[in-house]
């Protein structure tokens, strides 16, 4: 599958999951969300299904496999996330992650993935206890993520 269909295919995704938000959640409010934020979450949750749920992952983002849709999100990553600001244009951050238990461990297939495909970062914390995120979260709003 090519780049332009993939965008084509995403967009189809956004549009079905904007009409269904806008005709329930937002039906009499205003609500703000990312379908394209969804869109990749979505992608990287299929890159570590298998089975059925795969299968249901990739039906509903309209792909053939999660390799098409780990493509198409790198391509993504790399030109949305590029920092415009020397040039006058945009600097966008995003925080992605994955986070597991401590007690758990990611393959390392899954681990490469989410490193380097979707540039997220991955934490194993202790959900037994409290989790203390806001720091992570501030750190990145305020200095964005470093890619590597």
């Amino acid at each position: 599958m090519d780049v332009r269909e993939s965008i084509s295919n995403q967009t189809d995704v956004a549009l079905s999951l904007t009409k269904h938000v806008a005709l329930t959640e937002a039906k009499d409010s205003n609500l703000v969300f990312s379908p394209s934020s969804i869109h990749v979450l979505l992608s990287l949750i299929s890159a570590g299904s298998k089975g059925p749920t795969l299968d249901q992952l990739l039906s509903f983002l309209k792909s053939k496999s999660d390799d098409q849709l780990n493509t198409f999100a790198s391509e993504l990553v790399a030109v949305v996330f590029a920092d415009g600001s020397p040039s006058g244009g945009p600097r966008l951050s995003v925080a992605n992650g994955v986070w597991i238990d401590k007690s758990l461990s990611l393959k390392n297939t899954f681990k490469q993935v989410v490193d380097n495909v979707y540039k997220a970062a991955s934490n194993q914390v202790d959900f037994q206890t409290k989790v203390k995120t806001l720091s992570w979260y501030t750190t990145v709003i305020h200095e964005g993520l470093k890619f590597t």
